[in-house]
């Protein structure tokens, strides 16, 4: 079904990266990034999931270090990554901890971008045409997410029990999404996206702009559960979310509250230690310290 097809590959420090093509539905064919470690496996796996930023030029790029020759996708990730990563590709540094790492392009990044070329404004247009057909942007989004954690776990490279998911940003809204809609991813590591309706629906706030926000709102959702109650639908599966005091994006009073709530839910089913919630003195970032602490608990929970 997904067919896939390897177009290029690298040997790197410790693993293999490899670029290929598969069948993310079956009405579209993408492209995606595959690191699998040497040795013999099979290996642990996390879906790397990338960021919004407000930048489309790249997508799988700014978790997975591009192959060689891809000169401008180069240049652009490694821009983006010191912006907001320390300077490291996660998916590169997790291959190098003995973990098969898969990313592509969520729909209107990098390799799935707009014909006419990346523009802010025509998020809205793609947003609203979506709608028209009954779907949502976020929907599929997390429709792909699913479908790339059901192509992770068939291959041969991977222990099929020991699958998890990272993401910044919109990707670690797309973190909480799947592993809320999927028991094929075992633990997430959220970092820098989580709030109550209350602080998100602010004036000014990224969610009520339009544009941007479209490729994370399911239509209705929020007439029945808040944001966290969303995330909370992973218990009782090991989950870990960062966010940053100094993030403008995310205010504090509606961090807190969320982090209560999925307290609350997890207590609730007896697996609090499967929770890990913490706030650091940061902006809306994940930096080499957040990363080395975020790296070690998937180790814990996903690790041999």
């Amino acid at each position: 079904v997904f067919a896939p097809l390897v177009l290029a590959m690298e040997k790197r420090d410790g693993y293999e990266a490899r670029k290929l093509a598969f069948n993310i539905s079956a009405d579209e064919r993408v492209a995606a990034y595959l690191l699998v470690p040497d040795g013999n496996g099979p290996f642990p796996a996390i879906l790397a999931l990338h960021d919004h930023g407000a930048h489309f030029t790249i997508g799988k790029e700014k978790v997975i270090r591009p192959l060689a020759g891809e000169t401008e996708k180069l240049k652009d990730a490694l821009e983006w990554t010191d912006k907001y990563y320390g300077g490291v590709f996660i998916g590169d540094e997790l291959a190098k901890r003995g973990y098969v790492v898969f990313a592509t392009d969520a729909l209107y990044w990098g390799d799935r971008g707009r014909f006419e070329g990346a523009a802010y404004e025509a998020q809205q247009e793609l947003g609203a045409n979506l709608l028209q057909l009954g779907q949502s942007w976020a929907g599929v989004i997390t429709w792909d997410d699913m479908r790339s954690a059901e192509f992770l776990q068939g291959l041969p490279e991977v222990s099929p029990e020991q699958i998890g998911c990272i993401g910044l940003s919109m990707g670690a809204h797309r973190t909480w999404n799947l592993c809320a809609a999927t028991d094929i991813v075992k633990a997430g590591a959220a970092i820098c996206w989580l709030g109550d309706t209350t602080t998100l629906m602010a004036e000014g706030n990224n969610q009520t702009r339009g544009q941007s926000a479209f490729s994370m709102i399911h239509p209705g959702l929020r007439n029945l559960l808040d944001y966290p109650h969303v995330a909370g639908i992973a218990c009782p599966k090991p989950m870990l979310f960062f966010n940053g005091t100094e993030d403008a994006l995310f205010p504090v009073p509606g961090v807190e509250a969320s982090f209560d709530i999925l307290q609350e839910v997890y207590e609730s089913q007896g697996v609090a230690d499967r929770l890990y919630t913490r706030l650091w003195p940061v902006p809306h970032e994940f930096n080499r310290e957040m990363q080395q602490e975020a790296f070690a608990w998937l180790d814990a929970h996903l690790a041999p």
